[in-house]
């Protein structure tokens, strides 16, 4: 196995601070806080010995284990100046290595996200879509970035539901809508991320792939994640010929996780990346083979297997525009300040909705039991107002929210539903002693919309804070785990658009409002989340996320929950029990880790009517906090012990 040596992006010198003033360098002229410190962005051995992510060498995150489901006695990590936290150790230390040499949280996420989309393919992709929450500590404000993909402009409500839209007797899209080219949208994550470097960057823009070009180039181990999807979807990969070069071996097998492995066209398209921008993948040679691989016809494999082409266009391509969103923000008992991402996605709604309602109950008084052991084991009643209130939460996002540009939200929007009073009386709807199973949307006025419970699937989230105080919660992603499974100059194209709606109307006839349409985004759950005390932006507390698909508010909302009611530092509060609801009678209890005992609690919960589903689920949570630590201001980072992730900032931790 051969590792190479990579140049970091900071030159160390002799110099006896750690943090130092640099002039110049930034895109916008403005003095870098670079890190001196040899050991930061390192990890501790169980020896004590600072170790590099990816040097092979033992202790090094980046070698796969055996997959357990669930990863024992992780602690809360604390750094001073700077923190990021990602869901693997390659991606953690290429933003780490950015914050080093004075970038910003803006410039981390760009070349995280360069890093996720070769090593962890099967949640996110450089052609996929991603909404950022940023804090920018100078003007105190929360900015919602939109990067999140759009349908293309012939596609219609039948897009996904018929090959021949206009024929109400046309066969259904084959391989099926999410192998087909009718799943993958019109990508936005990198023309978002450049409109946040433009406007919070200070290292330059071809300065932030490096590490993405060097891994790929140069070799990386497949995670053991990466491997399990690989093998999972090899029927799906092997009728596209660049899948089979990236993640097969020369006798047909596919890759597997501890393989080291190169990724050459990648490499190829993030150096266009870093020459272009993101024009690279939106016009030009690349943005022409996205075309040209959302139309194919028929799949690579000697049977060339039919596949329904998508209606991709150039002009589709190039006419993508990031947006920038009002986020959802609400108070939350009149000490936190919580915004989170507005629509299309519906996670942040629901998020704020769900606080909202239980700020009317003494959450407090119902902690997990035992916080040190991975968190604890919750309580019944924490866990019964939690899920009760999310149901509450999920029936008003089912029935109202979809992307507000074509569909607004009832009444004066978010301000409609985030009512203080509005969410009491939700409140009240809630029985102390039993479940209520199903819930109803509340009554906003006269919305002729039918119910959609689409879901989504395969995503990632990273959060950072940087020397500067900019903070940044990113959640990223390809939809199901390898997405559409068509491939192009080293990246995966996602199946995104399964988000919508299958069918335009219910059954009753009544249009639904997350239907396809030309140019528009599909609703999402995505909840990037930031929090502050106070009533405004300012004091920092704490940036939070999840992937997850459809349980993504759920996940969120318990370590919001974990952290400002129940008192939990950030790794326990990631670790906790993942537990919560949709609208439905089902309660979720996360069993992934199974050295706790969760007996009680289930019993506990079935005795007031949940039914409840115990199996392991898939969130992968990371966040970081700001709390006082030794008489000192300290940033404090949890990893979601279900992924591969790891804390790293100043200093190794």
């Amino acid at each position: 196995m051969k590792f190479t040596t990579r140049t970091p992006l900071w030159i160390a010198t002799p110099i006896a601070i750690a943090l130092t003033v640099v002039a110049c360098g930034g895109s916008d002229g403005d003095d870098l806080i670079v890190d001196t410190k040899a050991d930061s962005c390192s990890v501790l051995s169980s020896s004590g010995a600072s170790v590099v992510v990816g040097s092979g060498v033992a202790g090094d995150p980046a070698a796969p284990e055996a997959a357990s489901g669930y990863r024992l006695g992780y602690k809360a990590k604390h750094s001073s100046s700077y923190m990021v936290v990602a869901n693997t150790p390659l991606a953690t230390k290429a933003g780490c290595e950015v914050l080093k040499a004075g970038g910003t949280a803006a410039d981390a996420a760009i070349a995280v996200q360069a890093v996720l989309g070769l090593v962890e393919p099967q949640s996110s992709t450089i052609a996929g879509s991603a909404f950022m929450m940023y804090y920018d500590a100078a003007s105190k404000k929360v900015t919602a970035y939109d990067g999140r993909e759009t349908a293309p402009a012939a596609a219609t409500g039948y897009y996904l539901a018929r090959q021949d839209q206009a024929d109400p007797a046309s066969a259904a899209p084959v391989p099926s809508a999410r192998r087909s080219g009718r799943s993958i949208g019109v990508p936005g994550v990198m023309r978002m991320m450049e409109m946040a470097h433009k406007e919070h960057g200070k290292l330059k823009w071809n300065q932030l792939f490096d590490e993405g070009i060097d891994l790929a180039t140069n070799g990386y181990i497949i995670p053991a994640r990466m491997g399990a999807a690989i093998s999972g979807s090899a029927a799906s990969l092997r009728l596209d010929a660049n899948a089979v070069a990236a993640y097969f071996n020369a006798d047909g097998t596919p890759k597997k996780a501890g393989d080291t492995t190169k990724n050459a066209p990648y490499a190829d398209t993030l150096k266009a990346l870093a020459a272009q921008g993101a024009d690279a993948l939106h016009t030009g040679e690349i943005a022409k083979a996205i075309v040209a691989k959302v139309g194919q016809t028929v799949g690579d494999d000697t049977a060339a297997t039919p596949i329904t082409p998508g209606l991709m266009t150039l002009a589709d391509l190039s006419g993508y525009k990031p947006k920038k969103r009002d986020p959802a923000c609400t108070t939350y008992r009149s000490t936190y300040f919580i915004c989170s991402m507005a629509p299309p996605s519906s996670g942040g709604i629901a998020i704020t909705q769900a606080l909202g309602i239980l700020e009317n109950f003494p959450l407090s008084f119902y902690p997990p039991t035992n916080p040190s052991n991975e968190g604890g084991v919750p309580s019944v009643m924490g866990v019964h107002l939690v899920s009760e209130a999310s149901r509450l939460a999920y029936a008003d996002r089912d029935k109202y929210v979809a992307d507000t540009d074509y569909i607004p939200l009832p009444g004066s929007g978010l301000a409609t539903m985030l009512d203080k009073n509005y969410l009491k009386s939700r409140a009240a709807l809630i029985d102390m002693t039993k479940s209520m199973g199903t819930a109803q949307a509340g009554n906003l006025g006269d919305v002729p919309l039918g119910r959609d419970t689409s879901q989504e699937a395969g995503t990632t989230h990273f959060s950072i804070v940087d020397a500067y105080g900019n903070v940044a919660s990113v959640t990223s992603t390809v939809e199901s785990s390898m997405g559409s499974f068509h491939m192009t100059n080293g990246f995966l194209l996602t199946n995104q658009l399964t988000d919508f709606s299958a069918q335009p109307a219910d059954s009753t006839g009544t249009p639904i409002a997350n239907r396809v349409a030309p140019g528009k985004r599909p609703r999402s759950t995505m909840a990037p989340t930031l929090v502050f005390r106070g009533a405004e932006p300012g004091e920092f507390v704490m940036a939070t996320g999840s992937p997850g698909g459809g349980t993504i508010i759920q996940y969120v909302l318990k370590t919001v929950v974990g952290a400002l009611d129940w008192g939990l530092d950030a790794q326990q509060a990631t670790s906790m029990v993942d537990f919560g609801a949709a609208n439905s009678p089902t309660t979720n209890v996360d069993g992934a880790n199974t050295t706790l005992d969760t007996s009680a609690l289930v019993a506990g919960l079935r005795a007031m009517g949940h039914t409840v589903s115990t199996g392991a689920q898939s969130s992968g949570i990371s966040t970081v906090m700001r709390v006082q630590k030794d008489g000192k201001w300290m940033l404090q980072g949890g990893v979601d012990p279900r992924r591969e992730g790891i804390v790293l900032g100043d200093g190794a931790l």
